[in-house]
């Protein structure tokens, strides 16, 4: 009876983690370069044979390898990346993965990020521009000119964010490894003008919100109908 307690109890850990991440999601359903976060679950299996009881895993967060869709805004310094490559920034906490690109020039000529942190070229360095240049021209492959004048290249990477990943600000991700620069691909690049929007369907996230607080819901009717059960047991069996 308590093996199905702790089942009942393990379900309700797991879809309290799912429940987070659903709500994170929807939260970030309008932020710009934002990817959904979703949970993997596993049986974790207890006892051998007649008695072994399997139980949920507290899952193992990933995040969604769909990109958003394409925004024009027509600034200059509006980015959006197409294909499978991040951004680079340089952030308190080291070198951050953005989708993010909505970027801005200082008056030192320092290319940084909306939240003004650097943003950083194939090499790893900060992207330094012509401050006294006119708006600068980028091109797929993330060149960047001013004036006709070969200034640097946004940098591009790659990285894997792994299982249970951190996020870093809006729509950043720590790397946990060291991120290798994307030279000579064609099936990654920059547009200019554009910004991508977050990948996160609302309905599609509203619609397993409310499966999951339904599902919760349930469990918890269960854990109580078995304590009910065990306490009606203990007291019968105290009574003889």
């Amino acid at each position: 009876m308590q093996d199905g307690l702790y089942v009942a109890l393990s379900s309700q850990i797991a879809l309290e983690k799912r429940l987070n991440t659903i709500a994170d999601n929807v939260a970030n359903a309008s932020t710009v370069g934002f990817r959904a976060t979703g949970v993997r679950f596993e049986d974790v299996v207890s006892g051998l044979g007649e008695k072994a009881v399997s139980f949920a895993s507290t899952g193992d967060t990933y995040l969604s390898a769909a990109s958003g869709s394409l925004r024009e805004t027509g600034n200059p310094f509006d980015f959006a990346i197409k294909g499978d490559a991040w951004f680079g920034i340089e952030t308190p906490a080291g070198t951050v993965m953005t989708r993010d690109g909505r970027f801005t020039m200082l008056e030192t000529g320092q290319l940084v990020s909306i939240e003004g942190h650097a943003v950083l070229d194939a090499g790893g360095a900060p992207l330094q521009l012509d401050p006294r240049g006119g708006a600068p021209e980028v091109g797929a492959d993330g060149v960047i000119r001013q004036d006709g004048q070969l200034i640097g290249a946004i940098g591009l990477y790659e990285f894997n964010p792994g299982p249970n990943f951190v996020r870093y600000g809006n729509s950043g991700v720590v790397p946990s490894g060291q991120p290798q620069p994307i030279v000579d691909r064609i099936d990654a690049g920059v547009a200019q003008g554009f910004v991508e929007e977050s990948n996160v369907n609302p309905m599609l996230e509203m619609t397993r919100l409310i499966a999951v607080q339904r599902a919760f819901e349930n469990t918890s009717a269960l854990v109580r109908k078995s304590d009910e059960t065990f306490s009606q047991a203990v007291r019968t069996l105290g009574s003889k």
